[in-house]
């Protein structure tokens, strides 16, 4: 999930982000923490659990099958008993370069070097193979635009496009005869929808929440910063 998010979020042509870096950083982590609780590995804790009620615990501590999502799990695991929030910053550090490099070793993305004015080294990420990136187009498209019902792993990137504010550069506004206000709603109602099974939906709810909140918070950091 954080993969299909990163994909969405970099330029085809530039390898770079199109989005503010921190946000996407943040909204990385909580991608990581939502497939956990997806996969029911991740809950918040209920009142027959030790400790207070809607904190992180940790159901199913086996290895996912996934050296990313285990990595994220054996973070998820020093936080237990803590709000879903104080764990979304953690789980992003250094998670982007790691997931793009996965990404460049698999054939969809390019590494490039280059220099800012220059002088400062950076590297770019422009796609290598565009199949995986307009599947994902073709997704978002469906649920936002033609509001077909997305499966569980969908919505949740939705939800995550949602977070990031993100959703009017997927689907453009005016493309579907539809306004920016329209897709906003769209991709809101998802977000806050019924998708998630049952038995972890309230906690699905949850962290989808602290990463909107997570991201929000980047966001108005980056603007004091700027100003």
């Amino acid at each position: 999930m954080a993969e299909e998010l990163l994909l969405l979020v970099t330029d085809d042509v530039s390898g770079r982000l199109s989005a503010p870096a921190a946000q996407v950083d943040v909204a990385l982590g909580g991608a990581n923490l939502l497939e956990l609780t997806l996969l029911t590995k991740v809950d918040l804790s209920g009142e027959l659990d030790a400790g207070k009620p809607g904190r992180i615990i940790v159901r199913d501590p086996s290895p996912a099958g996934d050296e990313i999502l285990d990595a994220a799990l054996g973070i998820v695991s020093a936080h237990q008993g803590k709000k879903p929030s104080t764990v979304i910053s953690p789980l992003g550090k250094n998670l982007r370069r790691r997931l793009y490099e996965r990404l460049t070793l698999s054939g969809v993305l390019r590494a490039e070097q280059g220099r800012v004015l220059g002088v400062l080294p950076t590297r770019r990420w422009p796609t290598q193979d565009t199949s995986h990136r307009a599947r994902l187009r073709r997704l978002v498209n469906q649920a936002l635009a033609q509001q077909a019902a997305p499966q569980p792993p969908g919505a949740a990137l939705i939800a995550l496009l949602y977070a990031l504010g993100y959703e009017h550069k997927i689907v453009g506004p005016g493309e579907h005869e539809l306004s920016r206000q329209q897709l906003r709603a769209r991709a809101e109602q998802i977000a806050e929808g019924t998708w998630a099974p049952e038995a972890i939906r309230y906690a699905v709810g949850q962290m989808i929440a602290a990463v909107v909140t997570a991201t929000s918070a980047a966001a108005a950091a980056g603007s004091v910063t700027s100003t």
